[in-house]
């Protein structure tokens, strides 16, 4: 007799199967997430440094902005990742 998490797991696998990721995919999949990992460094040195220097200047209001393109950089970033990750796995 099966639990009712495998029932549960079963009927997921025939609604949306499994997809399998051949080895060449995982590559370009942990080359995606390496690059975008250095584009946010890279948005996050130069936000960083301004970030401090509104700090240090005791300028909030360019500080709460700088914080705020930081943080719509990330999300457009990572938007962008799933995208090409997607497109990856769709292959």
């Amino acid at each position: 007799m099966k639990s009712a998490y495998e029932l549960a797991m079963e009927r997921l696998e025939k609604e949306s199967p499994e997809v399998k990721v051949t080895e060449e995919q995982k590559a370009e999949l942990a080359e995606l997430d390496n690059l975008y990992q250095s584009k946010l460094a890279e948005r996050e040195v130069f936000l960083g440094g301004k970030i401090a220097e509104a700090e240090a200047a005791g300028d909030f209001e360019a500080l709460e902005q700088l914080q705020k393109q930081l943080a719509s950089d990330r999300k457009t970033l990572e938007a962008e990742l799933e995208e090409k990750k997607e497109a990856v796995r769709g292959k």
